[in-house]
């Protein structure tokens, strides 16, 4: 997975260490078609794969003072984005319907007890990743944040430049509107 460009990366990761920003982009610019291309694979989703790419980045600015330029950048970066991908999948195989709503008084999962069942469920869980798909980038990238990826309100705001406030109302206004959009899903 290494690029000829690695001792190029080091010295880009250099620059961001010692706060140049722009640097960032220039690892984004090389890199980004090749990260959205792997969790791609990993996830099966496209939308899915830029999400965590662009977390995957986010990664790479908050931990930039903790790479080593002894190790290729590829192999940093594509650990980030293998652990990410893995989270994600771990935390879907947890909570498979927690914006659904469905049977959170009870806590206890439910099995489909016909086909007719599982196909309801299905197009459910359709409906709400499309939902999701649908909202503003604003608010999605909030709630991905802290729904799918379990990121404390606080962190959400230190990685949008947000207040937690902000971050509140924008989770509240996400959940407002995936409430509308699913409503004919969910029976309401």
């Amino acid at each position: 997975m290494s690029q000829p460009a690695d001792s190029g990366d080091a010295t880009c990761m250099e620059r961001l260490a010692a706060g140049d920003d722009l640097a960032l982009n220039d690892l984004m610019d090389s890199w980004s078609p090749r990260v959205i291309s792997y969790l791609t694979r990993l996830t099966g989703n496209l939308h899915t794969a830029h999400d965590l790419a662009q977390e995957t980045f986010v990664r790479v600015y908050r931990h930039r003072h903790g790479y080593r330029s002894s190790q290729p950048f590829s192999t940093w970066l594509f650990h980030i984005a293998t652990n990410l991908a893995r989270n994600q999948a771990r935390w879907h195989t947890r909570h498979p319907e927690v914006l659904t709503g469905a049977d959170e008084d009870t806590g206890s999962e439910i099995e489909p007890d016909t086909p007719a069942d599982a196909a309801m469920r299905k197009e459910q869980a359709h409906a709400v990743q499309q939902a999701v798909l649908d909202l503003p980038e604003d608010l999605r990238s909030v709630l991905v944040l802290s729904v799918y990826e379990a990121v404390p309100q606080v962190e959400i705001a230190e990685i949008l430049g947000l207040s937690v406030k902000a971050v509140e109302m924008r989770i509240y206004r996400a959940r407002q509107m995936l409430r509308e959009k699913l409503s004919p899903h969910l029976g309401n």
